[in-house]
């Protein structure tokens, strides 16, 4: 089954705000497990398209890439 991407990025902003309370970042296996029948790289690129969009953001510890939604929570531009 093909990703229609305006259905999974519903699905992600919904899946996101449900966790807002006690979470604003995520890996990227957090976002595939939404999607348990769909390919890595098919997830990648609709999240990819939402990071394009300036829907979601990046945030980097220097290890490891997370996403946010755009404005929610601490992100790199933000910190010190």
């Amino acid at each position: 089954m093909a990703l229609v991407y305006e259905e999974a990025k519903a699905k992600i902003i919904e899946f996101i705000n449900s966790k807002a309370k006690s979470k604003s970042k995520f890996y990227f296996n957090d976002f595939t497990g939404l999607f348990p029948d769909e390919k890595g790289r098919d997830v990648k690129k609709i999240l990819t398209q939402m990071v394009n969009e300036e829907i979601l953001v990046f945030w980097s510890s220097g290890s490891t890439t997370m996403y946010g939604l755009s404005g929610a929570g601490k992100h790199a531009d933000g910190e010190d």
